[in-house]
C-alpha cells in the first residue's frame, strides 16, 4: 500500500484509519487515498473526516491514533464519516433529530 495521500486531506496518525479535510472538498472530486484515486460521493466540509479504508460496522475509528468512535454500518474508502454513521465514543451523539431530549428536566 502506498502512503501517498492527497494534500488536502490530513493523516493525523500513522494507525488512524480516517483522514481530515484540510479543506472543503466537492463531491465528484477525485482524492488520493494511500495511492489510490477516489471519487467522492458526497462533500466533505473542513475539518470532517473521511475512511482511509473501507470498514465495516462495528469498526472503531481511530483519530490521532486513539479511539473516537464506532461505524453503525459499513463504509467504502473514502466516504465522510459523522454522526449519520459513527457514534461517538466520548460523548452522546445529538442530531437535530433528537435534540429535544439533550434538554432533561425544568430549565426555568
Amino acid at each position: 500500500m502506498s502512503s501517498e495521500i492527497d494534500s488536502r486531506l490530513v493523516l493525523l496518525a500513522d494507525e488512524d484509519n480516517c483522514l481530515v479535510a484540510a479543506q472543503r472538498v466537492s463531491a465528484g472530486e477525485i482524492v488520493v487515498i494511500d495511492g489510490d484515486e477516489v471519487a467522492l460521493t458526497e462533500t466533505i466540509g473542513l475539518g470532517h473526516k473521511i475512511a482511509r479504508g473501507a470498514l465495516n460496522g462495528g469498526t472503531t475509528i481511530l483519530k490521532y491514533g486513539a479511539p473516537i468512535g464506532r461505524l453503525n454500518t459499513d463504509v467504502a474508502k473514502g466516504q465522510h464519516l459523522h454522526v449519520h454513521n459513527l457514534e461517538s465514543a466520548y460523548t452522546p451523539t445529538w442530531t437535530t433529530d433528537n435534540v429535544a431530549g439533550f434538554f432533561e428536566g425544568d430549565r426555568s
